[in-house]
């Protein structure tokens, strides 16, 4: 079974991150969705309601592609949680050159942690190659239409948190 994670905060889940979801979950037979618990980051979300957006939003997908899409909070080193998942690679979306600077370095990392672990980028779709899930915060904190960015239930969720 091939079995990959796409690792994030999902916070919240934008259309970039459901665009990478959807054109990795094509090419395994399991799409681990590791939310990651990162205190450092101060979440708008708590990590339930992260959890719960995601699955609410891969539902949809799963049924679409046939692919296993599961939800799996971590808080350990992102190649441990790739172990604890049996997972074979480590999915990372990219939007811009600055990304790959970023995800080069981790890539070199976790292999050197264990080179068994396969990491595969993928570009975000021309549409969303702009969407950054704090940017978005920061529209719709600011009271800017955000509707283009995520899907309508995520809007709602926003427009709660800040109105």
């Amino acid at each position: 079974m091939r079995i990959a994670l796409y690792p994030g905060t999902f916070d919240p889940i934008t259309l970039g991150h459901t665009d990478i979801i959807r054109r990795a979950s094509v090419l395994v037979d399991r799409l681990v969705i590791g939310v990651a618990i990162n205190r450092d980051k101060g979440p708008l979300f708590t990590l339930e309601e992260r959890v719960e957006m995601i699955e609410s939003e891969c539902a949809k997908l799963a049924e679409q592609t046939g692919t296993e899409i599961v939800v799996h909070p971590f808080e350990n080193l992102l190649i441990d949680c790739a172990h604890d998942v049996g997972a074979q690679v480590i999915v990372r979306g990219l939007r811009a050159v600055a990304d790959f600077e970023y995800e080069f370095q981790m890539v070199g990392m976790n292999r050197a942690l264990d080179n068994s672990v396969e990491t595969v980028f993928l570009m975000a779709d021309a549409g969303h190659q702009a969407i950054a899930s704090k940017l978005v915060k920061e529209i719709a904190r600011l009271g800017g239409d955000v509707s283009k960015f995520v899907t309508p239930a995520v809007h709602r969720a926003l427009r709660a948190k800040y109105d």
